[in-house]
């Protein structure tokens, strides 16, 4: 017979894989670090937030869209602060 206790502890070796979290995460950050780079100096955020996004990509698992999202927020938050930087004569490093 089952028990109520054999069934929770089954529901939980099938919860989301530690790899799925960690990208979802790494995604998340690097989303937020693109998005910083538009207003605070963009060489020193952008290149970083672009590797984790990339990271996050490489461990791909069910948060591959996420990661592809975070590689592209990463890239244009990079590339819109260096012309908002450079436009208003700001620092870029």
């Amino acid at each position: 017979m089952n028990t109520p206790e054999v069934q929770e502890i089954q529901e939980v070796d099938q919860s989301t894989p530690l790899r799925d979290v960690v990208a979802g995460y790494l995604a998340a950050a690097a989303i937020f670090a693109g998005i910083a780079s538009v207003f605070f100096v963009p060489l020193r955020i952008g290149p970083p937030a672009m590797a984790v996004a990339l990271v996050a990509a490489g461990i791909g698992g069910g948060q591959k869209r996420l990661a592809a999202w975070a590689v592209g927020v990463a890239t244009a938050g990079w590339l819109i602060g260096m012309i908002v930087a450079v436009m208003l004569s700001r620092d870029v490093f």
